[in-house]
């Protein structure tokens, strides 16, 4: 067998620049996301993370894309919360911030962090709030540091 290297990207986001993009629709979710990635970011060494905020999930690819083009950030982390029950246009909603996220990234070659729920219920979304879920905006936060790490490390 050949030999090969193993890459895995490290978690000091150290001297790393940050922004956030937070959705205001279903705001009592998306500020719960916020403080996760804000915490997360604090606890591993980030000292520069702008948040801006957004009317909606609909409305982060844009926004994302332009902070990520911007030259200012090493990642630009998206917080957003679709619930099924509360919005009637569930699947195109969470379908095109899905897309733009991804478009964003692969546009700009920074990564940018898909931190949206999309769920059916309240209970789904607090259960990702740090519950049995987990945190979803700690884990979108982790995601950021380790790829601006990895894509550092690789040639």
């Amino acid at each position: 067998m050949g030999e090969y290297a193993a890459n895995e990207g490290a978690l000091d986001a150290t001297g790393m620049r940050f922004a956030v993009v937070v959705a205001r629709f279903n705001r009592d979710v998306t500020e719960e996301l916020l403080k996760g990635a804000e915490r997360a970011l604090r606890e591993r060494g980030a000292s520069d993370v702008d948040i801006v905020w957004v009317p909606g999930a609909f409305e982060i690819p844009l926004v994302a894309k332009r902070l990520a083009s911007s030259g200012t950030f090493d990642a630009v982390v998206c917080l957003g919360a679709v619930i099924r029950g509360e919005t009637a246009h569930f699947e195109y909603v969470a379908g095109e911030a899905a897309s733009g996220i991804t478009r964003a990234a692969l546009d700009t070659g920074i990564p940018v962090i898909f931190g949206v729920l999309t769920v059916d219920t309240r209970d789904q979304a607090r259960d990702r709030l740090g519950g049995k879920e987990g945190h979803k905006g700690e884990e979108a936060a982790l995601g950021a540091i380790e790829m601006v790490s990895l894509l550092r490390a690789l040639p």
